[in-house]
């Protein structure tokens, strides 16, 4: 453990000279922020646009609290995931093929602490961006637009968590036998595969981790979470989870590095 938390401090360094720990969350932030803001502006944002008829003035209704803050998990179903992806798809490649694994490899270092420190520090990351824009975006809501229930928040919160956690999971692991590009790539794709299969045959696809998005939505619109559904999600992705960083150890550690 001793060699896990050095690593992390590393990792965190690393970070933090990267700004990542600084840029990152004002992503999150302003995606936040800027949902309500929009919504309740829509029509001075129309009126400022030419050739909009005055029936659309007429039929727009700001949308209910719980509407808004599932549009802001759909802002961060794209935008906030491409970011988390592409900050951490250097995490093991970068090290690798650039040589600083090299420095690392020859001490006695397991494998596993390298890539839990890397985890570990991709997941501080993401939990401090996510958190708080989820808060700011909250916070508009309450202000702006009315009362959103804290109990939902919060299971909205731990739920879609988990979902940006497997997404930077699998990034992790690709990053271990990919090169960074390759590896964004391969993980958008699978996350967009897992979202697109779950939109078209919900029934089949019942236990998979991108259920948790409509688990989140359903938590707030308050559309009858199931808790069977919800804990056989959680419980299916923590086992990829745990079995993608076991797996990103072991390639690690049998791949080596590269000429």
């Amino acid at each position: 453990m001793r060699g896990t938390w050095l690593l992390y401090r590393k990792e965190m360094l690393e970070m933090s000279r990267s700004f990542k720990l600084l840029w990152i969350p004002i992503v999150f932030t302003i995606l936040g922020i800027m949902q309500p803001v929009v919504s309740v502006y829509m029509p001075d944002i129309l009126k400022m646009s030419s050739g909009v008829p005055e029936e659309m003035f007429a039929l727009y209704e700001l949308p209910s609290p719980p509407v808004v803050m599932v549009q802001v998990l759909s802002q961060y179903s794209t935008l906030g995931i491409l970011v988390l992806v592409l900050a951490g798809m250097n995490s093991v490649s970068g090290e690798r093929y650039g040589g600083t694994a090299e420095l690392i490899m020859v001490r006695p270092i397991s494998t596993i602490s390298i890539i839990l420190s890397k985890w570990f520090a991709q997941c501080t990351a993401l939990f401090m961006a996510f958190g708080i824009g989820y808060m700011a975006a909250y916070y508009y809501i309450y202000q702006m637009i009315g009362e959103l229930s804290w109990k939902s928040g919060i299971i909205s919160f731990g739920l879609y968590g988990l979902w940006l956690l497997l997404g930077i999971t699998i990034t992790l692991f690709f990053s271990t036998i990919l090169r960074g590009g390759a590896a964004a790539f391969v993980t958008l794709a699978i996350l967009a595969i897992l979202s697109l299969l779950n939109a078209i045959l919900p029934r089949w696809f019942s236990w998979s981790p991108s259920r948790l998005i409509s688990l989140a939505t359903e938590s707030l619109t308050g559309n009858g979470l199931s808790a069977s559904t919800a804990i056989e999600c959680c419980l299916f992705t923590v086992g990829i989870i745990i079995l993608a960083i076991l797996s990103s150890s072991h390639l690690l550690q049998r791949r080596g590095l590269p000429n």
